[in-house]
């Protein structure tokens, strides 16, 4: 890790009208979450086609006990980490304005984030589809565990998982949000993503191309690497707290 690199992140930070965090799973990974994607991530145990919105709508039961393991070890216990703290404590400083996220666990909210923009759901509710109510995901996994597969809302309607399946849209809201940071943002700092997963990968360059200035870290290369003004090869709980530190 540069240090010239890192107090230049944090100057860009500092000086920035409008400045934007974009995280992916590798700042989950740092608190025990499994990813789904690498070698060993959740999508080698686990078939893509059982969490297909299609599969939800046609064989409800088979796919809430499916999502009772996996929602297990997306939730799990985990807590924050320095990264979490990290942006956290950026937002709460003033130089970040919102942390726009891949991440389903909620683990930004925990640590303190208050403008968080979840590209892909949330992990932690379930909605019903005929009034809209929501409870908690837990609540629903434990009507599962008790033997109501699927689980429904009191008015009797189907709870949905309010994480985005495949064959769904983001939510619009979530992306307008993240697209409309993207577009306005003079720094923009990219953590523990692979930017290979649209549209999220597209909101770096879109921020690059308008001459913000773009910080990557992750510990794997990124397609963006050689067009970003920074790129740390390093632990995003490394990285982000040295940034932190330095604005």
């Amino acid at each position: 890790m540069d240090d010239a690199d890192v107090a230049a992140v944090a100057d860009a930070l500092a000086a920035a009208d409008h400045a934007v965090a974009l995280t992916g799973a590798g700042v989950s990974t740092a608190s025990g979450v499994p990813d789904f994607r690498s070698d060993d991530g959740l999508w080698q145990r686990y078939d893509e086609r059982d969490f297909h919105v299609q599969r939800f709508l046609a064989e409800p039961e088979a796919f809430w006990r499916d999502w009772v393991d996996l929602h297990a070890e997306i939730a799990g216990d985990a807590a924050p980490n320095a990264a979490h703290e990290a942006l956290a404590d950026l937002e709460a400083a003033g130089r970040v304005d919102a942390v726009v996220t891949q991440n389903v666990d909620g683990l930004h909210a925990a640590a303190g984030s208050e403008r968080v923009v979840r590209l892909h759901g949330r992990g932690d509710r379930a909605t019903c589809r005929r009034c809209g109510d929501s409870v908690t995901a837990e609540a629903a996994v434990e009507r599962v565990r008790d033997g109501e597969a699927p689980p429904h809302c009191d008015c009797g309607g189907l709870l949905k998982p309010d994480t985005v399946l495949f064959g769904e849209r983001l939510p619009e809201a979530a992306l307008a949000a993240a697209e409309t940071h993207a577009g306005r943002c003079d720094a923009m700092l990219v953590a523990g993503t692979s930017l290979t997963v649209e549209p999220a990968a597209s909101l770096p360059r879109r921020a690059a191309e308008r001459g913000a200035t773009v910080a990557v870290v992750n510990a794997d290369p990124t397609p963006l690497a050689d067009r970003a003004d920074h790129a740390f090869r390093g632990d995003v709980t490394d990285v982000l707290p040295a940034v932190a530190d330095a604005v």
